[in-house]
């Protein structure tokens, strides 16, 4: 059980060297709609019991932006390197 713990931690610590197989755009794109997800998840669970999930535009606005230009800028990417 160790061992497997071990080779977790030292797989999370590969995303970050320069030479890996994980495209960290994806990871961030990923992650930024998970949390709109929760977000409108919450949101739907909340309205139905009849109160409301206040939370700021500009918050909501900024993890729309986070998905699109990370997401957007792999997409780029993996079409560009078939031109190339």
């Amino acid at each position: 059980m160790l061992k497997f713990i071990k080779n977790k931690i030292m797989a999370f610590k590969d995303i970050f060297k320069d030479q890996n197989d994980v495209n960290e755009k994806n990871v961030i794109g990923f992650l930024s709609f998970a949390v709109m997800v929760i977000f409108a998840t919450a949101d739907i669970v909340t309205g139905f019991f009849g109160k409301d999930l206040v939370i700021q535009e500009f918050i909501y606005n900024s993890f729309v932006i986070i998905n699109l230009g990370s997401l957007g800028i792999a997409g780029i990417e993996k079409f560009a390197k078939k031109g190339e």
